[in-house]
């Protein structure tokens, strides 16, 4: 990926940029550089390939947060992750179809192939399942090559009969007088959809279509130490393209569930672990819970409430690198409810001990407050 540049930098726009401002960037660096404009010149290809890129991702808003986040590296590579040219806009035309509601001379339309769209489903798994990894199963519908006429969309025996308006090119070409003059444009031919085949015996199981809606079973692997709103691609499972175009992706939004004990922030882990007056005093050993089994910890006497240890290595694996991060402890000193009188009386004989010594910031608080009035 060394080679790619920043989408942001490919558009010239600041990552704060809003939706607007992205469209309206990549609007006018295509028109200026777009093919058309700048026959045989391989460059001027290259640029409006990466312009269109850029702009299919950060136009869209899962896929820009995902960018946002990983950028190149995505979760869950192993299904082709990375991003890809997402086909686009085709001709000139499309630019103004696309942004100006109509092409040259009347909406021109595409033609050629065209990319299948992409499948959107949603995974709950629980805060253990995110950090360890896992697999789940995922009922996914879409349309796949009907095995009767493989995808002829003719019935047996039979074979699509070119189109005779457009003799199987797919397009017509429409001579339009304007004020300029003659426009000449081309237009996807209505007869055959830009197939340039016309079906007259279709397949009994498709209709003539080609496809059949199917729900198949797949396995997703959840990689670890994904977190709750990120989004697993898998190349080549969405719907498929049209007129001999690939397929596009399914795209699987994993929603975390929340722990009973641990909030996590970025890779590290938190957690509050209660203890007695008399334990922070004294000092004790304390089990704490992990995501694995619970570790010992020695807590040292004297500890007050809100005290953060740090034990290493007990967090979230990073997605990118493997490394985990740190679970963080934070002790919360329990002020006991509900004494009866022979523990209230002890407190009292404990407290009428006590010097002043033994509260460090009691101590300094009201020496703090003496010199406030003096």
């Amino acid at each position: 990926m060394a080679d790619k540049r920043d989408y942001y930098e490919v558009l010239g726009v600041p990552k704060t940029a809003d939706d607007e401002a992205i469209k309206k960037a990549y609007r006018k660096m295509a028109k200026k550089h777009h093919p058309d404009l700048h026959p045989g010149d391989k460059e001027a290809e290259e640029r409006f390939k990466e312009l269109n890129e850029a702009y299919e991702v950060l136009s869209d808003e899962q896929k820009r947060a995902q960018y946002d986040q990983f950028g190149f590296e995505q979760p869950g590579a192993g299904f082709g992750g990375g991003y890809s040219d997402f086909g686009g806009f085709g001709g000139f035309e499309d630019i103004f179809s696309s942004f100006f509601g109509g092409g040259f001379g009347g909406g021109a339309q595409r033609s050629g192939p065209m990319r299948g769209e992409d499948l959107h489903y949603e995974i709950s798994i629980s805060f253990k399942e995110a950090a360890k990894g896992c697999s789940k199963e995922l009922n996914v519908t879409r349309h796949e090559t009907c095995g009767v006429c493989q995808g002829s969309g003719c019935k047996e025996g039979c074979q699509p009969q070119t189109c005779p308006t457009c003799k199987g090119t797919g397009q017509v070409r429409m001579t339009q007088n304007t004020v300029m003059g003659h426009i000449q444009h081309v237009q996807t031919c209505r007869n055959c959809g830009g197939t340039g085949k016309i079906i007259q015996d279709p397949c009994g199981k498709c209709g003539g279509k080609g496809q059949v809606r199917t729900t198949k079973r797949r396995t997703v692997r959840i990689p670890a130490g994904i977190d709750d709103g990120q989004v697993i691609r898998i190349s080549g499972q969405g719907e498929l393209g049209q007129r001999g175009g690939p397929p596009g992706d399914l795209q699987v939004l994993v929603r975390v569930k929340p722990h009973k004990y641990f909030v996590r922030k970025g890779t590290d882990l938190y957690c509050q672990v209660p203890v007695s007056i008399t334990q922070a005093a004294l000092g004790t050993e304390l089990d704490v819970p992990t995501l694995d089994k619970p570790v010992k910890y020695s807590v040292p006497e004297g500890t007050q409430p809100g005290t953060m240890f740090r034990i290493k290595g007990k967090g979230i694996p990073s997605i990118r690198t493997g490394v985990k991060g740190d679970l963080y402890v934070e002790i919360n000193v329990e002020v006991p409810k509900r004494l009866d009188e022979k523990q209230k009386e002890l407190l009292r004989q404990f407290d009428a001990t006590i010097t002043g010594r033994e509260y460090e910031q009691k101590k300094s608080f009201f020496e703090r407050m003496k010199s406030a009035f003096t």
